[in-house]
Protein backbone atom coordinates (compact mmCIF):
# COMPACT_ATOMS: atom_id res chain seq x y z
CA UNK A 1 0.00 0.00 0.00
CA UNK A 2 1.26 3.36 -1.57
CA UNK A 3 1.05 6.45 0.89
CA UNK A 4 1.40 10.02 -0.06
CA UNK A 5 1.27 13.63 2.33
CA UNK A 6 0.44 17.20 1.81
CA UNK A 7 1.52 19.50 4.05
CA UNK A 8 -0.51 22.95 3.63
CA UNK A 9 1.56 25.91 5.04
CA UNK A 10 -1.09 28.89 5.41
CA UNK A 11 -0.38 32.47 7.04
CA UNK A 12 -2.62 31.50 10.33
CA UNK A 13 -2.78 27.74 10.07
CA UNK A 14 -0.48 24.47 8.87
CA UNK A 15 -2.52 21.31 7.58
CA UNK A 16 -1.19 17.99 6.59
CA UNK A 17 -3.17 15.33 5.22
CA UNK A 18 -1.80 11.63 4.50
CA UNK A 19 -4.13 9.27 1.69
CA UNK A 20 -3.70 5.96 0.77
CA UNK A 21 -3.16 4.43 -2.59
CA UNK A 22 -7.14 4.52 -2.64
CA UNK A 23 -7.18 8.05 -2.48
CA UNK A 24 -8.44 7.98 1.22
CA UNK A 25 -7.87 10.31 3.82
CA UNK A 26 -6.32 8.55 6.76
CA UNK A 27 -4.35 11.12 8.77
CA UNK A 28 -5.05 14.75 9.14
CA UNK A 29 -3.70 17.63 11.08
CA UNK A 30 -4.12 21.16 11.69
CA UNK A 31 -2.41 23.46 14.09
CA UNK A 32 -1.59 27.09 14.23
CA UNK A 33 1.52 28.23 12.14
CA UNK A 34 2.80 30.80 15.01
CA UNK A 35 6.23 32.17 13.76
CA UNK A 36 8.37 29.14 13.61
CA UNK A 37 6.88 28.13 9.99
CA UNK A 38 9.53 24.66 9.50
CA UNK A 39 8.43 23.86 13.17
CA UNK A 40 4.69 24.20 12.03
CA UNK A 41 4.90 22.36 9.13
CA UNK A 42 7.08 19.25 11.15
CA UNK A 43 4.74 19.29 13.21
CA UNK A 44 1.36 18.86 11.59
CA UNK A 45 2.85 16.24 9.32
CA UNK A 46 3.81 14.14 13.17
CA UNK A 47 0.38 14.98 14.05
CA UNK A 48 -1.04 13.30 10.87
CA UNK A 49 1.20 10.36 11.08
CA UNK A 50 -0.12 9.88 14.60
CA UNK A 51 -3.22 10.23 13.90
CA UNK A 52 -2.82 7.85 10.38
CA UNK A 53 -0.91 4.75 12.71
CA UNK A 54 1.53 4.85 9.61
CA UNK A 55 5.36 5.51 10.46
CA UNK A 56 7.04 8.19 8.71
CA UNK A 57 9.31 5.60 6.26
CA UNK A 58 5.97 4.40 4.58
CA UNK A 59 5.20 7.69 3.41
CA UNK A 60 6.84 7.79 -0.01
CA UNK A 61 6.02 11.31 -1.70
CA UNK A 62 5.34 14.31 0.22
CA UNK A 63 4.59 17.94 -1.51
CA UNK A 64 4.43 21.22 0.53
CA UNK A 65 1.64 23.38 -0.63
CA UNK A 66 0.26 27.54 0.78
CA UNK A 67 2.46 30.82 1.76
CA UNK A 68 5.29 28.66 3.16
CA UNK A 69 5.27 25.78 1.02
CA UNK A 70 9.58 26.13 0.54
CA UNK A 71 9.39 26.09 4.30
CA UNK A 72 8.38 22.21 4.24
CA UNK A 73 12.32 21.59 4.21
CA UNK A 74 11.35 17.44 4.34
CA UNK A 75 9.18 17.08 0.89
CA UNK A 76 10.10 16.30 -2.18
CA UNK A 77 8.95 19.33 -4.41
CA UNK A 78 6.18 21.80 -3.98
CA UNK A 79 2.62 23.09 -6.13
CA UNK A 80 1.05 25.95 -5.57
CA UNK A 81 -2.06 26.43 -3.31
CA UNK A 82 -3.88 27.40 -6.63
CA UNK A 83 -3.49 23.80 -7.79
CA UNK A 84 -3.75 22.47 -4.78
CA UNK A 85 -6.83 23.81 -4.10
CA UNK A 86 -8.84 22.96 -7.37
CA UNK A 87 -7.51 19.29 -7.12
CA UNK A 88 -8.73 18.54 -3.87
CA UNK A 89 -12.28 20.73 -4.47
CA UNK A 90 -12.66 17.76 -7.99
CA UNK A 91 -11.73 14.99 -6.09
CA UNK A 92 -13.92 15.92 -2.69
CA UNK A 93 -16.79 17.36 -5.01
CA UNK A 94 -16.55 15.98 -8.76
CA UNK A 95 -19.06 18.25 -9.85
CA UNK A 96 -16.76 21.25 -8.86
CA UNK A 97 -16.48 24.26 -11.62
CA UNK A 98 -15.85 26.90 -9.29
CA UNK A 99 -13.57 27.34 -6.10
CA UNK A 100 -13.60 29.97 -3.69
CA UNK A 101 -10.68 29.29 -1.51
CA UNK A 102 -10.96 31.95 2.00
CA UNK A 103 -7.85 31.94 4.27
CA UNK A 104 -6.89 34.12 6.91
CA UNK A 105 -4.87 36.64 4.62
CA UNK A 106 -6.46 35.97 1.11
CA UNK A 107 -9.15 34.91 -0.92
CA UNK A 108 -8.71 33.01 -4.51
CA UNK A 109 -11.45 32.45 -6.90
CA UNK A 110 -10.61 29.61 -9.12
CA UNK A 111 -12.25 28.26 -12.21
CA UNK A 112 -11.80 24.28 -12.38
CA UNK A 113 -11.85 21.34 -15.26
CA UNK A 114 -13.67 18.42 -14.69
CA UNK A 115 -9.98 16.90 -13.65
CA UNK A 116 -9.37 19.48 -11.24
CA UNK A 117 -7.32 21.11 -13.71
CA UNK A 118 -7.04 25.17 -13.37
CA UNK A 119 -8.27 26.85 -16.10
CA UNK A 120 -8.59 30.87 -14.53
CA UNK A 121 -7.77 32.20 -11.16
CA UNK A 122 -7.73 35.12 -9.62
CA UNK A 123 -7.20 36.62 -5.98
CA UNK A 124 -7.91 39.76 -4.16
CA UNK A 125 -5.28 41.74 -4.93
CA UNK A 126 -6.05 45.18 -2.66
CA UNK A 127 -5.85 43.82 0.50
CA UNK A 128 -7.24 41.09 3.29
CA UNK A 129 -10.73 42.87 3.37
CA UNK A 130 -12.67 40.05 1.66
CA UNK A 131 -10.48 37.43 4.21
CA UNK A 132 -10.50 35.41 7.49
CA UNK A 133 -8.50 38.39 8.77
CA UNK A 134 -11.29 41.10 8.42
CA UNK A 135 -13.27 38.62 10.41
CA UNK A 136 -10.34 38.83 13.15
CA UNK A 137 -10.65 42.13 13.09
CA UNK A 138 -14.23 42.64 13.96
CA UNK A 139 -14.03 40.00 16.50
CA UNK A 140 -11.40 42.08 18.11
CA UNK A 141 -12.64 44.93 17.86
CA UNK A 142 -16.49 43.49 19.72
CA UNK A 143 -14.10 41.22 21.78
CA UNK A 144 -16.16 37.79 20.48
CA UNK A 145 -13.80 34.60 20.20
CA UNK A 146 -13.44 34.28 16.26
CA UNK A 147 -15.35 30.83 16.39
CA UNK A 148 -18.56 32.51 17.63
CA UNK A 149 -18.86 35.14 15.09
CA UNK A 150 -20.79 33.35 12.44
CA UNK A 151 -23.51 31.93 14.85
CA UNK A 152 -24.18 35.41 16.66
CA UNK A 153 -24.11 36.96 13.10
CA UNK A 154 -27.21 34.81 12.03
CA UNK A 155 -29.38 36.18 14.51
CA UNK A 156 -29.06 39.64 13.48
CA UNK A 157 -32.70 40.93 11.95
CA UNK A 158 -31.43 44.64 10.17
CA UNK A 159 -27.83 44.17 9.11
CA UNK A 160 -25.90 47.60 9.11
CA UNK A 161 -23.70 48.35 5.96
CA UNK A 162 -19.72 47.81 6.09
CA UNK A 163 -18.70 50.01 3.99
CA UNK A 164 -14.94 50.27 4.61
CA UNK A 165 -12.44 48.63 1.99
CA UNK A 166 -9.59 48.31 4.15
CA UNK A 167 -8.96 46.22 6.89
CA UNK A 168 -7.18 48.51 9.30
CA UNK A 169 -10.08 50.52 9.45
CA UNK A 170 -12.07 47.56 9.85
CA UNK A 171 -12.19 48.00 13.87
CA UNK A 172 -12.88 51.52 13.37
CA UNK A 173 -16.10 51.38 11.54
CA UNK A 174 -17.30 48.34 14.35
CA UNK A 175 -16.77 50.33 17.04
CA UNK A 176 -18.53 53.49 15.11
CA UNK A 177 -21.68 51.07 14.62
CA UNK A 178 -21.28 49.94 18.43
CA UNK A 179 -21.27 53.67 19.67
CA UNK A 180 -24.77 54.40 17.68
CA UNK A 181 -26.48 51.60 19.72
CA UNK A 182 -26.55 49.21 16.69
CA UNK A 183 -27.03 45.43 18.00
CA UNK A 184 -23.72 43.24 17.65
CA UNK A 185 -25.30 40.90 15.62
CA UNK A 186 -26.77 43.28 13.46
CA UNK A 187 -22.66 44.92 12.98
CA UNK A 188 -21.62 41.12 12.51
CA UNK A 189 -23.82 40.21 9.66
CA UNK A 190 -22.93 43.52 7.92
CA UNK A 191 -19.33 41.88 8.24
CA UNK A 192 -20.40 39.04 6.87
CA UNK A 193 -22.44 40.12 4.06
CA UNK A 194 -19.89 42.82 3.25
CA UNK A 195 -16.48 39.99 2.29
CA UNK A 196 -19.38 37.71 0.59
CA UNK A 197 -20.16 40.41 -1.78
CA UNK A 198 -16.37 41.02 -2.61
CA UNK A 199 -16.17 37.14 -3.09
CA UNK A 200 -19.41 37.43 -5.43
CA UNK A 201 -17.37 40.06 -7.38
CA UNK A 202 -14.06 38.18 -7.33
CA UNK A 203 -15.73 34.92 -8.29
CA UNK A 204 -17.48 36.92 -11.25
CA UNK A 205 -13.96 37.76 -12.66
CA UNK A 206 -13.32 33.81 -13.67
CA UNK A 207 -17.02 33.02 -14.06
CA UNK A 208 -19.32 31.60 -11.41
CA UNK A 209 -20.67 27.72 -12.95
CA UNK A 210 -22.20 25.50 -10.50
CA UNK A 211 -21.18 23.62 -8.74
CA UNK A 212 -19.18 25.91 -6.70
CA UNK A 213 -16.76 24.40 -3.69
CA UNK A 214 -16.08 26.43 -0.43
CA UNK A 215 -12.28 25.68 0.89
CA UNK A 216 -9.97 27.24 3.41
CA UNK A 217 -9.98 27.73 7.10
CA UNK A 218 -13.39 30.23 6.86
CA UNK A 219 -15.65 27.19 5.76
CA UNK A 220 -15.69 26.69 9.52
CA UNK A 221 -18.20 29.84 9.73
CA UNK A 222 -21.53 29.27 9.23
CA UNK A 223 -22.60 32.78 8.84
CA UNK A 224 -19.99 33.17 6.47
CA UNK A 225 -21.32 29.87 4.17
CA UNK A 226 -24.88 31.57 4.73
CA UNK A 227 -24.08 34.64 3.66
CA UNK A 228 -22.36 33.66 0.49
CA UNK A 229 -24.95 31.33 -0.52
CA UNK A 230 -26.83 34.51 -0.51
CA UNK A 231 -24.87 36.37 -2.59
CA UNK A 232 -24.40 33.70 -4.99
CA UNK A 233 -27.70 32.38 -5.13
CA UNK A 234 -26.43 28.78 -4.96
CA UNK A 235 -25.48 25.97 -2.70
CA UNK A 236 -21.86 24.95 -1.69
CA UNK A 237 -20.39 22.36 -1.29
CA UNK A 238 -18.80 22.42 2.32
CA UNK A 239 -17.66 19.00 4.12
CA UNK A 240 -15.65 18.74 7.60
CA UNK A 241 -12.95 18.59 5.67
CA UNK A 242 -13.22 21.24 3.16
CA UNK A 243 -10.57 23.19 5.48
CA UNK A 244 -8.06 20.36 4.46
CA UNK A 245 -8.75 21.10 1.13
CA UNK A 246 -5.73 22.66 0.20
CA UNK A 247 -3.41 19.73 1.69
CA UNK A 248 -5.64 16.87 0.18
CA UNK A 249 -4.73 18.15 -2.74
CA UNK A 250 -0.80 18.25 -2.22
CA UNK A 251 -1.32 14.91 -1.04
CA UNK A 252 -3.39 13.51 -4.29
CA UNK A 253 -0.54 15.08 -6.33
CA UNK A 254 2.01 12.88 -4.32
CA UNK A 255 0.39 10.19 -4.87
CA UNK A 256 0.15 10.50 -8.75
CA UNK A 257 3.89 10.99 -8.59
CA UNK A 258 4.21 7.80 -7.07
CA UNK A 259 1.77 5.91 -8.92
CA UNK A 260 3.58 7.25 -12.49
CA UNK A 261 6.15 5.60 -11.29
CA UNK A 262 5.69 2.44 -11.13
CA UNK A 263 6.10 0.29 -14.23
CA UNK A 264 3.53 -2.21 -15.02
CA UNK A 265 4.74 -6.11 -15.00
CA UNK A 266 4.21 -6.78 -18.28
CA UNK A 267 6.49 -3.88 -19.55
CA UNK A 268 9.01 -5.42 -17.14
CA UNK A 269 8.60 -8.32 -19.23
CA UNK A 270 8.98 -7.16 -22.17
CA UNK A 271 11.52 -5.02 -21.32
Amino acid sequence: MAYAAGVDVGSTQTKAVIVNEAREIVGRALIDTGANVVLAAENAFAEALKTSGIREEEVEYVIGTGYGRYRVTFGNTQVTEISCHARGAAHMFPGTKTVLDMGGQDTKAIHVSPKGEVLDFCMNDKCAAGTGRFLGAAAAALDIPLGDLGNVAMKAERPVKISTTCTVFAESEVLSWLGKGKKIEDILWGVHLSIASRSTALLRRVGIEDEVTFTGGVTRNAGMIKALEGALKTKLNVSEDSHYMGALGAALFALDHILAGRVPVEEKETA
